[in-house]
């Protein structure tokens, strides 16, 4: 079993941004040091749920403090994006690195970051799978041209090569489908329980898909009794997640999606490893026996609090990964 950090750079109401950024590298520091797998950093733009415009420049601050820990992006959007710019940058994470890092990419969402950019929801919703294609040649033959839709240029060569193989975040049955037909592995979001992380890893074999080691995110916390962590966690995540939900502003005038903040926070703490060690370690064993994923990347931002966070990753170093099989 493989474990690491998931990171939102979650911005709580009082904090000041940049320093957000600053606690987050710390966070990966001290995952290192906590005997975590990996660390993987999450992009948003223009809200405070989360702070990071540029999950791969802060996964190559990262890659500079530490020597060991896995580092990836969970994800870079590539709605927005040029994907052989963003196949240039992962390249460069990757030989910087020495092979530590892995590139995660999403659809995204119908959000006003397609407006700012300038992609527009053409790109979000029907250029997807043309960007995902042209970003897999510029990180397979160091060769890539492109005659699309979307994309149209003349063959250059990708400086520097590097060959990977993304991880693609699959929140719905078509992005299913274009990984399973290119044999990427899946990123499934914490949002989802067992029952759909599972009926996801199905429907991707049902297509065709081979790919092994698939990745599942989710919310951990550790205290002295499930009861405690909770309690703690259940109390905290609302004052972050009511005003960073609210920042998703969509781009064509479309209704905002809305979240019963309260019922969620409790479904996360339900859900995923909150509680005691033993809980935790429980809770991990038993989602992987129910969904056959052995990936997973914790969000261990839901104190608000730097300390206590910092706390908590050396907590679960300490209790439960000695419980788990790795």
């Amino acid at each position: 079993m493989r474990i690491g950090i998931f990171l939102i750079a979650a911005q709580f109401p009082g904090q000041e941004a940049g320093r957000v950024l600053s606690d987050a590298v710390e966070l990966v520091v001290a995952a290192e040091e906590a005997g975590f797998d990996d660390a993987w950093i999450a992009e948003h733009h223009f809200m405070s749920y989360g702070v990071c415009p540029s999950a791969t420049t802060l996964a190559a601050v990262a890659a500079g403090r530490t020597t060991r820990i896995g580092l990836g992006t969970a994800v870079s959007v590539l709605s927005t994006q040029h994907p052989v710019a963003l196949a240039e940058q992962a390249a460069m994470l990757h030989h910087l690195s020495r092979g530590r890092f892995t590139l995660g990419v999403g659809r995204g969402g119908p959000w006003v970051d397609l407006e700012v950019f300038g992609t527009g929801a053409e790109r979000f919703e029907r250029g997807f799978g043309e960007s995902l294609d042209v970003l897999l040649d510029a990180l397979s033959c160091g060769r890539v041209a492109a005659g699309g839709e979307f994309f149209r240029f003349r063959e250059v060569g990708v400086v520097p090569e590097a060959v990977l193989r993304p991880v693609v975040a699959c929140t719905s049955e078509p992005t299913v489908g274009l990984a399973a037909a290119r044999g990427l592995p899946m990123l499934l979001g914490m949002h989802i329980g067992d029952a759909e992380k599972a009926a996801l890893v199905a429907d991707y074999a049902a297509r065709g898909g081979t790919a092994a080691g698939h990745v599942a995110a989710g919310v951990a916390y550790v205290a002295d009794s499930t009861a405690q962590a909770v309690r703690e966690l259940g109390e905290s995540l609302p004052r972050w997640l009511g005003p960073g939900l609210a920042g998703y502003v969509p781009v064509d005038g479309r209704p905002r999606p809305s979240r019963d903040i309260p019922a969620y926070a409790d479904l996360l703490t339900r859900i995923h490893p909150v509680g005691s060690a033993g809980h935790c370690a429980e809770t991990l064993l038993r989602t992987a026996e129910r969904t056959g994923i052995e990936h997973f990347i914790l969000m261990v931002e839901g104190l608000g609090e730097h300390r206590r966070t910092l706390e908590n990753i050396r907590r679960f170093g300490d209790e439960v990964l000695p419980l788990l099989p790795r």
